[in-house]
């Protein structure tokens, strides 16, 4: 059975453990991510040549015949399991796989097992690495069953074992990992989905561990060939097994400085030039001090004509003006670069005004604070066009600065920050001003002397909220800030109208107590009907994508079915002003990235009835019995929640588990008000506690038995009673709540390989899939309720009360305050 992308992350992440102690995560994770390799690539090609991998199994082990030697995968590891040099023998195994695949050497082979400063000497070293082996031997880390095209599973589990790499790391973290959602966005909005130009050539000059540039050329239309260069050498191979890892075994990466050691050069008339290309990505490392080392006589022109050079202590101009001599006349780029490029002065303001002039930049990206790993500073993209650059007007601005949400101790762009953000610079939609313009080259260059800083151009601070004087002197709400409320009252016909009155000219008052300001606006007939409509819409999707969800087949790409699942989402809740289109959007595709993409690619590997397969239900029964127990307990379907089963096929047992959980719930509550109420000090049940604080049921019974029958006990032993009998009730509730769930996970236990595929089809969608995505598109609803009720009732408590009221209010308390203090012998 193929595995869970979820199952697989967990593992991954859960192997690191045997590696954490001696080492940093910007060490071990070549451990890891070489061992990731070595099983891919052995579980999905071994004895067969996988683009320009070879790996070699025992069954073909020929001495005469140099192409069928053994030693060249992962099974050779497991041989080596609890040897005493296991290290040696892993870093031999290695060396033949780059001996067989001369493309991976000083990738593959950067990390050496045999390191006793690393991973121990002696024993220690061979139950580390036996531990480490284990772990990727797995069968959630089976990788054969997966075949699903365009998911990418393993390549994915990579970039999550980067991320969590770069969080946990104490170094440069940035050097290997660009956040997922940052990629997508630079890869969309260059133009490649929609570039019709065939094989288009990609390059990354600062690449890392080259997810960036492999969804680049991932996006492309018609194919692309991906560059990369890394100056780190570890990194640039992290970069080359993330190429294999991706289907993208060709992509191109090369070690080196991509400053005083560029590696992708073309002779023109006898004379070497950089290497251009139609597309160009880069997350560059920030302010780099240092860049111009070793660069003397190796500048190819790249900084030349721009009126002054880089400044040597700050290489970010350094990079811009590299990648814009490596892009064609008609090239593409978005580069990530530090707010400062677009405001310092001296030579950058130069530099900028010559970039500017040429009509080089489309667009600017302003992006949150505190996105990638190493620094915390908010960065831009930079959004670069040759093509027709004499003939631009001006530059499309966005400041998505405020829009991401909270991930530990970094901020993580949304589903749909993404998607607005990608929408908005492609559409150049410019109907909020407070997100995105399109500025005129005229106030750039006239009204802002060159100056690109987002401030200038783009206020997305929330308005002031006003007070007003009047209302606090004289009473009422302003009229005026009931009226910037016209969305709603515009939407929720009559509403306004319900909630106030007019108390004088210009003010009005709220016609009940503020606490019912929430049930009144739900009451609304308006409200109700709208509700209605976001039912009906939710509807229509719904009968739209059922046929696709319903035939999901070995052939479906799980991506291109997410855009169509959200393209109709989207169109069928675009006349629902009052929804946030990107909140709708962010709902199904938290739910995808959670569920649904687990889901589907569990079908296009298995089909529907995946996981119903003799040897998987066997697997299932096995994990839900505990020790020396035959109660099945902990089980859960692949595609079928047991939940669901219960529901849809059990509902009168699943009601008796209910009625079980509540009654034990009643009984737990009785015991504990009877130990409040009888809990005193030198109460007898004190006297039974163990050192935990808990009372001991067997300290009970020794205590019930030294008082039963004993003159002046009588009372201790009527506690001690009491309390035994409740305590039996407890266990007599929990015991009847086991027998009920036990009965009822082996039915649905029972059940679940019986299910057909048409009955899977309709748990899956109607019973799983569509509810998930309707609560969460209710919330949203639920929401705009809340949201009115906060800022009518924060009007109303601002209003309630006038400044002579208020004034009349702290004389009372204060005349109070001088009684109370006069009675204490106080004067005041």
């Amino acid at each position: 059975m193929a595995v869970k992308k979820t199952e697989l992350y967990s593992s991954l992440w859960a192997s690191c453990d045997a590696l954490r102690g001696g080492m940093d995560a910007s060490q071990y994770k070549d451990y890891v991510l070489t061992l990731l390799f070595m099983k891919y690539v052995t579980d999905k090609y071994k004895g067969r040549r996988f683009a320009e991998i070879k790996v070699f199994d025992k069954a073909n082990d020929d001495e005469q015949d140099p192409d069928k030697r053994t030693g060249c995968s992962f099974d050779d590891f497991v041989a080596l399991k609890g040897n005493k040099n296991i290290g040696e023998g892993m870093d031999k195994i290695i060396a033949r796989m780059t001996s067989a695949n001369p493309s991976l050497k000083n990738i593959i082979d950067n990390v050496h097992f045999n390191d006793e400063a690393k991973l121990g000497k002696g024993k220690e070293m061979q139950d580390k690495l036996t531990t480490l082996v284990s772990i990727f031997e797995r069968p959630e880390l089976d990788f054969k069953k997966n075949k699903a095209s365009g998911d990418d599973i393993i390549g994915d589990a990579y970039e999550y074992l980067m991320k969590n790499f770069a969080t946990q790391s104490g170094k440069s973290k940035g050097q290997f990992y660009t956040p997922a959602e940052v990629s997508r966005i630079l890869a969309k909005v260059i133009g490649l989905g929609d570039c019709e130009k065939k094989d288009v050539e990609v390059c990354d000059p600062a690449c890392g561990s080259g997810s960036l540039l492999i969804r680049a050329v991932d996006e492309a239309k018609h194919g692309a060939t991906g560059w990369g260069q890394e100056k780190d050498v570890s990194t640039a191979g992290l970069a080359k097994m993330n190429a294999v890892l991706h289907n993208q075994s060709t992509v191109a990466i090369r070690p080196g400085n991509t400053f005083s050691d560029p590696q992708y050069l073309e002779s023109v008339d006898g004379r070497e030039i950089l290497k251009r290309f139609d597309f160009v990505v880069a997350n560059p490392p920030f302010s780099m001090k240092n860049w111009t080392d070793g660069v003397k006589g190796k500048e190819y022109d790249r900084f030349d004509g721009y009126g002054a050079e880089p400044p040597e202590k700050n290489g970010d101009y350094a990079w811009l003006l590299h990648i814009l001599k490596i892009l064609k006349d008609d090239g593409k780029a978005a580069v990530i670069l530090p707010h400062g490029v677009l405001f310092r002065g001296n030579a950058e303001a130069t530099i900028r005004q010559s970039i500017i002039d040429r009509g080089w930049i489309k667009g600017i990206i302003s992006l949150p604070a505190n996105l990638f790993y190493g620094t915390g500073i908010p960065a831009c993209v930079l959004v670069l066009d040759k093509e027709n650059a004499e003939n631009r007007e001006g530059v499309f601005m966005i400041d998505a600065s405020r829009d991401f949400v909270k991930d530990g101790n970094k901020n993580r762009l949304r589903e749909r920050d993404v998607y607005k953000i990608v929408t908005t610079f492609n559409e150049q939609i410019t109907t909020d001003e407070k997100y995105a313009r399109f500025v005129p080259m005229e106030e750039i260059k006239e009204k802002n002397g060159y100056n690109l800083n987002i401030t200038r151009y783009i206020d997305s601070s929330a308005p002031e909220d006003l007070q007003s004087i009047d209302g606090h002197l004289y009473g009422g709400i302003p009229s005026a800030d009931v009226d910037a409320l016209e969305t709603y009252w515009d939407t929720f016909d009559g509403l306004k109208g319900e909630l106030f009155s007019e108390m004088r000219p210009g003010f009005l008052r709220l016609n009940f107590e503020k606490g019912e300001i929430r049930s009144r606006i739900e009451a609304n007939a308006a409200y109700a009907a709208y509700r209605g409509k976001v039912g009906a819409a939710f509807g229509r999707w719904r009968e739209n994508v059922d046929g696709s969800l319903r035939s999901i087949t070995e052939d479906t790409v799980p991506k291109a079915l997410i855009r169509t699942l959200s393209d109709e989402l989207l169109t069928n809740f675009a006349p629902l002003t009052l929804l946030d289109k990107y909140d709708i959007y962010e709902v199904l595709l938290s739910y995808w990235n959670e569920t649904m993409a687990d889901d589907t690619a569990m079908i296009v590997d298995g089909g529907y009835l995946v996981g119903r397969e003799t040897e998987d239900i066997k697997e299932i029964q096995k994990s839900g019995k505990h020790k020396g127990e035959e109660k099945i307990v902990g089980w859960e379907g692949t595609l079928i929640p047991k939940a669901v089963i219960a529901e849809i096929f059990y509902p009168e047992e699943r009601a008796a588990v209910e009625k079980a959980e509540q009654h034990l719930r009643d009984e737990e509550a009785a015991l504990e008000e009877y130990i409040e109420a009888n809990g005193e000090d030198d109460n007898i049940l004190q006297d039974c506690k163990n050192d935990n604080g808990k009372i001991d049921s067997k300290l009970v019974a020794a205590k019930m038995k030294d008082t039963k029958g004993k003159k002046g006990q009588e009372d201790d032993y009527k506690i001690l009673s009491e309390y035994d009998k409740r305590e039996k009730r407890v266990k007599g509730a929990r015991k009847l709540l086991n027998e009920k769930r036990s009965e009822l996970e082996g039915k649905c236990l029972a059940r679940y390989p019986k299910l057909t595929e048409d009955e899977i089809k309709e748990l899956l969608t109607n019973h799983k899939w569509y509810v998930a995505v309707k609560s969460g598109i209710d919330e949203r609803y639920t929401a705009v309720s809340h949201r009115l009720t906060t800022r009518v009732t924060e009007l109303a408590e601002r209003y309630e009360n006038t400044l002579p009221e208020l004034e009349k209010m702290v004389e009372s308390d204060e005349e109070k305050v001088r009684r109370h203090l006069e009675r204490m012998g106080f004067k005041w």
